[in-house]
């Protein structure tokens, strides 16, 4: 049965179901989920907090979220505060989604970067919230489509995400046959037969990105400038000062003439950025790179 919200104060059951869980218990894994990756819950959300990790108290003999509250809370609990935040996070990722940026990559930025490239000029792209790694591997189809022969030039695209699981998931790149939909025919040349059913990202895609676990709200390490970053269906769980300070902190790592994709129920707001096409973002005139 569905868990469904029954009441919202104190230790009355916020949530009916067979663990006692109240809106005590949800404030207090909101905080720690808060504190540590910036995600804003609501109090909307607690039957999916409390069916997601129902599953974490019985495999861990828990017999209360008060019980795991003190977990996650303590100096011990460090582990199963990752684990926690995989079973909240939405990995909801596929290839060439929201293909519009890729054309737009393709067509308004990939030429310039392809000529800098060739004449030894630096070339990077992020991918801030990589997921499972369909994002960044379509995007690493589109610059080799554009330079072939990009893994022997100064081209690399950064993926990063919190959730260490999907990070060692897109370093792997192994994809189900399933999970190949919306791949163009003519970037299928770079995948390999990985077992049944199974295809592999091949080696000359792999050797373009670099997957790395990364906070978005901790200090990143690292001082150069994207020529185009993808945030895409990121920002949506974080405040709207969140989400400012995120803005501005892409700005300050875009080359002069870069882009930002951002998602289709994302906007940019802010003096930093203009918009130049559909959910997409350059560097507004006068501002400094």
């Amino acid at each position: 049965m569905t868990p469904t919200v029954t009441r919202t104060s104190g230790r009355a059951a916020l949530v009916a179901g067979e663990f006692h869980f109240s809106a005590e218990d949800f404030r207090r894994i909101a905080a720690v989920l808060h504190g540590d990756s910036g995600i804003h819950l609501q109090e909307a959300k607690a039957p999916l907090v409390y069916s997601r990790l129902a599953k974490r108290l019985r495999a861990l003999g828990l017999e209360s979220f008060r019980d795991y509250c003190e977990l996650v809370e303590s100096g011990a609990g460090a582990a199963e505060r990752r684990s926690m935040l995989t079973a909240l996070t939405t990995n909801v990722t596929r290839f060439f989604r929201e293909p519009h940026h890729f054309d737009a990559l393709s067509r308004d930025q990939l030429p310039a970067l392809a000529a800098a490239a060739r004449s030894g000029a630096r070339v990077r792209l992020w991918s801030a919230g990589c997921s499972t790694g369909q994002e960044p591997y379509s995007m690493a189809m589109s610059v080799l489509d554009a330079i072939p022969d990009a893994p022997d030039r100064n081209v690399k695209i950064l993926a990063t995400d919190i959730d260490p699981a999907v990070v060692e998931t897109g370093r792997e790149g192994v994809y189900s046959e399933e999970a190949l939909q919306g791949i163009p025919e003519r970037y299928r040349k770079w995948l390999e037969r990985a077992g049944p059913g199974q295809w592999r990202m091949a080696g000359p895609l792999r050797s373009i990105i670099a997957f790395r676990e990364l906070n978005l709200f901790s200090g990143w390490p690292f001082t150069g400038k994207f020529d185009a970053i993808f945030c895409r269906n990121v920002a949506i769980y974080f405040e709207t000062s969140a989400q400012a300070r995120l803005w501005t902190r892409f700005a300050e790592r875009l080359q002069p003439d870069g882009r930002l994709y951002v998602g289709h129920s994302e906007r940019v707001s802010g003096h930093a950025f203009e918009s130049c096409g559909l959910t997409a973002y350059r560097l507004a005139r006068g501002v400094p790179a």
